[in-house]
């Protein structure tokens, strides 16, 4: 079983696919996971437990975003994203069929390999692993959300008066760790005057306008790419004597 853990940590290193692996090598992969006995102590080590292969555009995209940003290095991930959905969109069917077969390739190579693993399980190890499984994949998956957002250049969210004012003055602070600076950070933001406070207040006001005019900006370029889906519901507007209120 060591083994077997020892290929996928390779596989996931080299961030190689079965397909690009198994490419020449006959049977040769199939000799690791030809295991009887799955410990039960297995559900709890999920860090190689066989990823999802990229659908045919995440892995034309992944290949062709490096090369769209040396040729723009300037240019934001979102203006990126939406050159290469328009070249994906005009791109010949035989050439996206490579992509196409190279995912169902993948695919069929990743069913096995999890229908192997499940074969050695017992029912109790199943639902144990089952659950995790299910953990790990709502995890994963906020976590590639908050990626892909950020890949996708969504603008960072504004900052309160107080979040300026700590991010101001952390770097200030020397004396004692983290978390004494912040116990004393706080209290001097507590003993600001109304004035002193006033212009952090401001600052943020001026954050939320920066916020609000990038997101409209942003949330164009997504419909424009077709991904309706990131698009907010509803959306306030500021008032134009209080940019507090959106």
């Amino acid at each position: 079983m060591a083994l077997l853990r020892g290929v996928w940590g390779v596989l996931n290193s080299l961030g190689k696919s079965g397909a690009d692996l198994c490419a020449g090598c006959g049977s040769r992969l199939r000799s690791p996971f030809s295991f009887a006995y799955v410990p039960k102590w297995f559900s709890s080590s999920l860090s190689g437990y066989p990823k999802k292969p990229m659908t045919s555009y995440v892995r034309f995209s992944k290949e062709q975003l490096p090369l769209f940003k040396a040729q723009n290095p300037d240019a934001k991930n979102s203006e990126l994203i939406k050159k290469i959905a328009k070249l994906w969109r005009e791109l010949p069917d035989s050439e996206k069929k490579i992509y196409e077969d190279a995912y169902r390739a993948d695919w069929q190579i990743y069913k096995e390999e999890i229908n192997r693993i499940q074969e050695q399980l017992t029912p109790s190890q199943m639902v144990s692993l089952e659950k995790e499984i299910m953990q790990k994949r709502l995890k994963k998956k906020a976590l590639m959300k908050k990626r892909e957002l950020t890949m996708l250049g969504k603008p960072k969210r504004p900052r309160s008066a107080y979040n300026i004012f700590i991010a101001e003055r952390f770097q200030e602070a020397r004396d004692g760790t983290s978390q004494v600076k912040l116990k004393a950070l706080n209290e001097n933001w507590k003993n600001l005057s109304n004035s002193q406070k006033q212009v952090y207040i401001q600052l943020a006001k001026d954050d939320k306008i920066r916020y609000y005019n990038e997101m409209k900006s942003w949330e164009e370029q997504m419909m424009e790419v077709g991904r309706e889906d990131l698009i907010r519901r509803s959306i306030k507007y500021p008032a134009k004597n209080d940019p507090e209120k959106f």
